[in-house]
């Protein structure tokens, strides 16, 4: 049987979502954490790769068992087993090809940008100084939806077969005393919402006008966008998927 983990983290002390050989990841506790409740080797399957550092508010994974799981003991127990940093918000029967990486429909990305110094959020934002022009900043968000082949943000010497994403949604808001940046998109490449980010940022301080991105863009070199804002500030808050995968 194969079952869906709905779940949350904060990334600040893993070396992304991915098993890695000498760095702790959140796939690689998750299964310890299955494997030691179920008393069986579990592998997990991320609906995604999420960088050191980066947060989750809604992650998915999935697993196959023999056991006849009751899912709301099972979310009990892992997450009396689980860090402090890593919460299993629910747990659920799919059918058996479901797939969380393969048959996700979107993914949304949010990176939150401090606008003013505060103690308490210094280590879920990044702070900037400066004056950002948000109007600007909003009409190169639109010129992405112009696009498919968004290589100039991918990082280099990556393994992926196309550089082609479907951008559905990509705007700047304000939200207290932050600057949010909001993006959903089929998929992503590595590196793609930060290096997005660090370029608007440029443009939001003069430093790249708005029309320029058109050039960025076409140049499919990473080189000639903007530098990648910290992984700290990003957050993958929601992956869609259709109704019908679950039993």
């Amino acid at each position: 049987m194969r079952y869906f983990i709905e779940l949350a983290y904060n990334g600040k002390l893993y070396h992304g979502w991915q098993n890695q050989p000498n760095a702790i990841s959140v796939q690689e506790v998750i299964e310890n954490a299955l494997s030691t409740i179920l008393n069986e080797t579990v592998s997990v399957m991320g609906a995604g790769r999420t960088d050191a550092g980066v947060h989750a508010s809604q992650m998915f994974a999935h697993f196959d068992t023999d056991i006849n799981l009751s899912q709301s003991n099972l979310v009990f127990k892992l997450n009396s087993f689980l860090p402090s940093d890593i919460a299993i918000q629910e747990i659920f029967n799919v059918k058996p090809e479901a797939h969380t990486r393969f048959d996700a429909l979107s993914r949304t990305y949010v990176y939150r940008i401090g606008l003013v110094k505060n103690v308490f959020n210094f280590e879920n934002t990044y702070f900037v100084k400066q004056n950002l022009d948000v109007n600007k900043m909003n009409e190169a968000a639109k010129i992405l939806f112009e696009y498919k082949d968004f290589q100039c943000f991918s990082k280099s010497n990556t393994d992926v077969k196309t550089y082609y994403c479907d951008i559905m949604k990509a705007e700047w808001f304000f939200k207290a005393d932050e600057l949010h940046f909001e993006i959903k998109a089929n998929r992503f490449l590595r590196n793609m919402v930060r290096a997005i980010v660090g370029t608007m940022i440029n443009i939001g301080l003069g430093k790249i006008k708005v029309e320029e991105l058109h050039q960025i863009i076409q140049s499919k070199s990473r080189s000639e966008a903007g530098f990648s804002v910290p992984a700290h500030g990003l957050y993958l808050t929601k992956i869609e998927y259709p109704e019908e995968i679950r039993l």
